[in-house]
């Protein structure tokens, strides 16, 4: 989308850079709404129908941008001049930003959830579908983007902008047809209840009784529970929020059929609890954005163009479908691991063997961070060699140097999304309760739209300080001229000092259910074998 903007719209690399960081922020921000719109109200599958709706207009109004001369600025292909957008142009070209953000953010909130729905069973033998749906639901969304970053890509900068946008548009309409003919067989669950507010209710209960003596050795007596629910006792995390849930006095604060008589003065011990779950990850869930900015970044595409992408004597690759390789890394990595990997160390150890889902998050912070070291380095060899061989005022020119010295940064970052994007999913999953599944699915989306926008800032911070220090900018639109070598390096020290970041926030949170319940799977598992 860079090029296209760059290209046909004739925007500088910086402000076209920031325009795809601002779309991607609402595109991943609006899931965690509709999530909350789902969960508390309508329901997964009308989100689910309404996003393929709006996916499928805001696909049909960016293919006529490219699809009507007088919908783009003028450019002239022999010079590479392009006639500044006028108003009404830029409003059409982010109207249709605008849409598809919409009805991304509506699928992305529920489709995980909603899938896992129609695997839900209240029986205990489902309960290795539901664990390998994760790692099945993105491999097909890898395979879906795999297939835009190659095909579609090719057919863009082969065929055109009109046909690279029209296949999208024809493929959404059967996406959308299929979707809707197979609704009879869905189950439709709906909320009973909106979490929100009890969360809501939670804090106001507790500030309320915020001068109350809050109990060491309490007993269940004392706390308003929900009838059937398992929780009997508040946990000693985040005592504060205890109070909520506290009786004061039974006759005043509970109805006859021992309901809160007032909500908002008097929560259940759940209540309180899911609070404290959705809190406490807070913390974890932060450790993502940097981890989204540092992935974000347009300039990996202009870097790949500017160099001999040639992979034999008459097939050059798309510098776009270069990324595809943490792709293709991300679908052969879930699956050797979750069929082959898993499977085996279980074996050999006798018992049920893995990689918590924290383990993994930080493996991936990790890799993503040397990524930024490789790119640095291969960035400082490509600016020299350019240097060296005339094109400093070239920005077009493409160096005598191959595009696949940037492999090692995608199979290091494919790595990152086989560790982390999933392990961050179910994480959020297992973590928060199952009224919420929906808003634990959507929390991966908002990191990345916070991501985008820190990615935003940091990009515009560094080209005026660059700038107005050294006289030129890192991030010039002449990526000859400018240094996104040391643009790379400030990620790479921003990344590192994150990683750094997550292993406290990790030891803080402790064990997660996940890994609390791991003793007792392994004996589980020790007496079915014997």
């Amino acid at each position: 989308m860079i090029l296209y903007l760059t290209e046909v719209y004739g925007m500088k690399s910086a402000q076209a850079s920031n325009v795809i960081f601002l779309w991607s922020a609402a595109t991943n921000f609006t899931p965690i709404v509709c999530a909350f719109l789902a969960d508390s109200y309508f329901g997964r599958f009308p989100m689910v129908a309404a996003g393929s709706i709006f996916s499928f207009l805001g696909t049909i109004v960016l293919w006529l941008t490219a699809m009507i001369p007088q919908a783009r600025p003028f450019c002239d292909e022999i010079s590479g001049y392009c006639d500044a957008p006028s108003t009404p142009q830029l409003l059409l070209l982010y109207s249709s930003y605008a849409i598809i953000s919409i009805g991304s953010g509506c699928v992305q909130a529920s489709y995980i959830a909603f899938g896992a729905d129609q695997l839900y069973r209240k029986n205990k033998s489902n309960s290795g579908i539901l664990d390998s749906y994760f790692n099945t639901c993105y491999i097909s969304a890898a395979l879906g983007t795999l297939v835009g970053m190659s095909c579609i890509v090719y057919i863009q900068d082969r065929i055109g902008w009109g046909m690279g946008f029209g296949v999208p548009v024809a493929l959404m309409l059967l996406a959308t047809i299929t979707f809707f003919l197979a609704s009879p067989l869905y189950l439709k669950s709906m909320p009973s209840e909106s979490w929100c507010a009890g969360l809501v209710q939670v804090v106001f209960a507790a500030y309320k009784k915020r001068h109350m003596q809050i109990p060491f050795v309490g007993t269940s007596e004392i706390y308003h529970q929900e009838n059937g629910s398992s929780c009997a006792l508040p946990s000693d995390k985040l005592r504060f929020f205890n109070k909520a849930c506290i009786i004061r006095n039974s006759e005043e604060e509970l109805t006859p059929d021992g309901k809160a008589s007032n909500p908002w003065s008097l929560s259940t011990v759940e209540q309180v609890e899911n609070l404290k779950a959705l809190m406490r990850i807070i913390p974890l869930w932060s450790t993502g954005i940097l981890v989204s900015a540092s992935l974000n970044q347009s300039f990996y595409v202009l870097q790949v163009a500017s160099m001999d992408r040639h992979l034999t004597s008459s097939f050059e690759v798309p510098a776009g479908s270069f990324s595809m390789m943490v792709l293709v890394l991300l679908i052969i990595w879930i699956t050797l691991y979750d069929r082959l990997i898993l499977p085996l160390a279980s074996k050999c150890r006798g018992k049920p063997t893995r990689l918590s889902a924290k383990t993994r998050i930080g493996i991936g912070i990790l890799c993503c961070t040397l990524s930024l070291a490789v790119s640095a380095i291969v960035e400082s060899d490509r600016r020299a060699l350019a240097i060296k061989e005339g094109f400093s005022d070239n920005p077009n020119a493409v160096v005598s140097m191959s595009a696949f010295w940037t492999l090692p940064r995608y199979i290091l970052l494919g790595i990152e999304e086989g560790f982390s994007v999933i392990a961050q999913v179910e994480f959020f999953y297992n973590e928060l309760p199952k009224a919420m599944s929906s808003v634990a699915t959507s929390l991966l989306g908002l990191n990345s739209s916070v991501g985008n926008l820190a990615a935003s800032f940091i990009m515009t911070t560094v080209d005026n300080l660059s700038e107005a220090v050294g006289g030129r900018s890192w991030v010039s639109s002449n990526i000859n001229e400018g240094h996104s070598d040391y643009y790379y390096w400030l990620l790479f020290g921003l990344l590192f000092a994150n990683f750094l970041y997550f292993l406290a926030c990790s030891k803080s949170y402790g064990p997660s259910k996940e890994e609390s319940a791991g003793r007792s799977s392994a004996e589980d598992y020790k007496n079915i074998v014997n």
